[in-house]
Parts: structure tokens; sequence; C-alpha cells
């Protein structure tokens, strides 16, 4: 344990209030030494070797909570000091860390997992198909769905499986996200958007691509063994274009390929954007998401907002995130936030991160200093099959 429990701190309260007399303090120091005894075998099996068979458990009070830590363009380059140095600033150890890994790359992220793991954190992996450079709004290339569909990356799947499975520790894999946004060359925009997919037209040739190919890679990676991977849809807050057709329920692989609903929830990114409060952003969002699928736990898998003159008050708007997302939506279950900052072509810069001021970084560490924001990991032990 990290300090010294609530209940050995009653205990030795009581412990002081009824040691007046030899008898009261045998009695006293009995009761302690039974208390000791239970606490420290309930820590043990809390906290599993970290070595052992686990999995980790969606929390039923409170949610984790996670972030991603500017680890440069490819969004990969993952090291334990920049963790450290993130928790040092914001106060709180982070049981989510979340890094890329893009089809371009053709490999498999082993180092930047164990280093994560290795911190008792979970990784959060977004398996994007995309090539390089990695601009947005370009189109499809080599990976594109159909190409994916139709087993030309089979092997690379496969391959990429193997590791998952060698690595062998929990871990949390999103399959090419935001795909109701059209920005993504993985985006039901490019794959026949709006056409309809079957004579009853309740079906649309861009969801029905996607989702074809995201039952393709996730039952490639099962069949390989990686029973260690949790899988999680993940879509943008809102749909872009925002039709019916490209909707978040039209892209739903189903029950049976999705253990956590992830949901990205941006402010203001651009200087020329509308500032947002969080329930404008998060409220019907949620209530479309919760509607998805009534029993997966829900993640907000990337949260911020920059922070420009003479726009909205970015310490007010991490502050209502960090009460709202636990208050008054019980089904978010972690908030990973996005902690990155990039400059524009306009020359200007996008700061996103939690200290792009004092006051910014103060309602942070004071949102995430609430006990409900969980910072360890509920593990429960695998039964080897």
């Amino acid at each position: 344990m990290r300090g010294e429990s609530t209940l050995n701190k009653q205990w030795r309260r009581i412990y002081g209030i009824v040691c007046r007399t030899r008898m009261q303090r045998f009695c006293a120091i009995f009761l302690l030494t039974l208390v000791s005894s239970a606490c420290h075998q309930r820590t043990k099996s809390d906290k599993l070797d970290n070595n052992a068979s686990v999995e980790v458990v969606a929390p039923a009070h409170g949610a984790y909570t996670g972030a991603f830590i500017d680890f440069g363009e490819a969004e990969e380059d993952v090291t334990l000091e920049g963790i450290e140095d993130f928790e040092t600033m914001v106060g709180k150890h982070q049981a989510i860390i979340a890094s890329s890994s893009y089809w371009g790359e053709l490999d498999f992220p082993s180092k930047n997992l164990n280093v994560i793991w290795q911190h008792r954190s979970l990784p959060l992996v977004f398996w994007s198909p995309w090539d390089r450079p990695y601009e947005q709004n370009t189109g499809p290339d080599r990976f594109n769905l159909n190409s994916i569909i139709a087993g030309a990356w089979d092997k690379y799947i496969d391959d990429w499986a193997n590791a998952a499975k060698a690595f062998g520790k929990p871990m949390i894999v999103v399959f090419a996200n935001e795909m109701n946004g059209d920005w993504f060359p993985w985006s039901g925009t490019y794959y026949g958007g709006n056409r309809p997919a079957n004579e009853e037209k309740t079906k649309w040739q861009g969801p029905e691509i996607f989702k074809e190919a995201y039952r393709h890679v996730v039952d490639r990676v099962r069949a390989r063994g990686a029973s260690n991977i949790k899988w999680m849809f993940h879509t943008n807050n809102y749909s872009s274009p925002l039709d019916t057709w490209n909707f978040a329920p039209a892209y739903y692989p189903g029950p049976d390929y999705a253990d956590w609903l992830g949901l990205s929830v941006y402010g203001q990114q651009y200087k020329d954007e509308a500032w947002a409060d969080i329930p404008s952003l998060v409220d019907w969002p949620y209530k479309e998401m919760s509607g998805v699928d009534p029993n997966k736990p829900i993640m907000i898998a990337e949260w911020g907002t920059g922070e420009f003159p003479h726009s909205g008050n970015k310490a007010e708007w991490i502050k209502q995130g960090l009460e709202l997302f636990r208050s008054r939506y019980p089904r978010i279950k972690a908030a990973v936030y996005w902690h990155e900052r990039w400059q524009n072509e306009e020359g200007y810069y996008s700061n996103l991160r939690v200290n792009s001021s004092v006051e910014s970084l103060q309602a942070y560490r004071e949102g995430v200093a609430n006990p409900d924001w969980l910072a360890d990991l509920l593990l429960r032990p695998v039964t080897a099959k």
C-alpha cells in the first residue's frame, strides 16, 4: 500500500482511547494484531504479482485516470521518464497510458508496452491502419479497409497478434478509432458512405465495410491466442458528417467484438473554433453510446482542449470534466487526457497540455486528487484454460 490504510488509522485511534489499564492495553494490542494481519492479507490479494496472469477489471465505483503524454508525431515514443514527469506534475499515478501502433511501421510496440506495464499501468493502444506520412484528410492508402478484408495484410495481423500474445499482459486495443469522422483514411465516407447496403436501406456501405474489416482483424488476432487483449470500439463524440448513416450505432461490430466503448471529447483545438462546455460535448454522445450497447463500460479515450486568448476558461473546463465524468455519467469508467501541443500552419500553437497555464494545471491536479479517480488498476487472476 502507498500509505497507512484508513482501517489501521481508525483502530489506532480506538487503541489510544481504550488503553488506560494494563488489561485494556493487552486487549487493544490483540485487536490491532488481528486487524493488521487482515489488512496484510487483503493487500496481498489486491496487489497481485505483476508477472502473474491477470486481467484488468472495470471499476464498479469510480474511474481510472489516464493520459497520452505527447509521445512524438508517431505517438509511440514511450519513455518511463516522460510518464514519471507527467505523474509528478499532476500529483497522481496514471492507471492507463495511451500510445499508438501505426500499421505503416509494420511492427509491434513490445518495448513501449513493457515500459507501461512494469510501471503498473494499463497500455491503451490505438492500432491504426495508416501509412506514412500519417497525414489526415488524404483518403485511403495501402492499408485500406478493402485490402484488409481481402486478406492482403493477414501476415502482418498474425505477426502482431503473436507478439501481443508473447507480451502476455493486459492491454486495451482500439482498431481504427473515430471512424465516424471524415479525417482518417478508414472513415466510412471513403467506402461508399451513405449508399444503401441492403434492399431495406437500413444499412450503408461505409459502415458495413468498416464492420467487416474490424471483425476480420479481431477474429485473426483471437485465432492466434492473444486473449490478453480487450477491444474498444472508439468513436468521435459527434459524427462528421452529422448524418444518420454515419452515427456510431451504424459502425458497431457487435457485443462479441467490443469489451469497452470509447469516446473522443475535444473542446476548442483551434483558435477559430467555438468554445463548448462539457455537457454540450458529452450529454448526447454519452446517450448515443449507451444505446449502442447497454452493458459495456465507457471510456473517455481522448479528451482535452486548447488555451487561447479571448476564449473560454480552460481551467474551468478541466474542472468541469473531472467532476462530471465521474458524477453525471455513471457508465464512464476511465478518462485519458490528451496531453499534447502542436504548431499549426498559421504559426500559432494548439496547446492541449494540462500545464498550458498555471491555472489549468492546478485545476487538473485538484480534480484528479479526488479518490474517485483511481490511480491503481483493479486486477484479478486469470485461470489457465
